[in-house]
């Protein structure tokens, strides 16, 4: 992190923007028979490196000059989400990570969250592999998300016309969570 933010500074003078886009989901089942090791790993690396990524960017001069940070979340962060129920954990706790830092940095820094339903990645791909138009025809707006769809709402969140958006976690999944079936 340290190498990377250092050259981002050398090449532009100062980070602006973050973008938190990392997750990982190594394991499906239950909680309770979870390995503890992998529930670790799915919290290092989907809350504990955010919360170091922004504690760089700050180090760096972003609390003073200001700024803009996007975490990427999940719909899995709302509600409980069997068979990825750690991730979901995970995902919640970045959303509470969010608000946490939008008080904490404000008013120069700006920290939001987007949290997408199933999007069309190769990350997501054993939600639908098989039965994509299943699994679509669950979502009001029916098709699944395109990595596009996130981009957009980062994209507004990261700009000027979010101004005085900070502290939220916008949804972004094509109406799913409103149904009560989500993936």
């Amino acid at each position: 992190r340290a190498a990377a933010v250092r050259a981002v500074t050398s090449a532009f003078g100062s980070v602006d923007l973050l973008v938190n886009n990392t997750g990982i989901n190594p394991v499906h089942g239950p909680l309770v028979e979870l390995d503890l090791a992998a529930a670790r790993k799915i919290l290092d690396v989907n809350v504990v490196a955010a919360l170091g990524w922004v504690q760089e960017v700050c180090a760096a001069g972003m609390s003073e000059r200001g700024g803009c940070v996007v975490n990427v979340s999940s719909i899995a962060g709302l509600g409980p989400s069997p068979g990825i129920a750690c991730y979901g954990v995970s995902k919640a706790a970045l959303n509470h990570l969010t608000a946490s830092l939008a008080v904490e940095l404000g008013p120069t820094v700006r920290v939001n969250a987007v949290a997408p339903g199933v999007v069309k990645t190769r990350f997501a791909a054993a939600l639908y592999d098989g039965r994509e138009a299943e699994v679509a025809a669950r979502y009001p707006l029916g098709r699944l998300g395109l990595p596009s769809d996130v981009a957009g709402a980062v994209a507004f969140l990261a700009s000027d016309d979010a101004s005085w958006i900070t502290g939220q976690t916008i949804v972004c999944d094509g109406g799913v969570s409103l149904t009560g079936r989500a993936g």
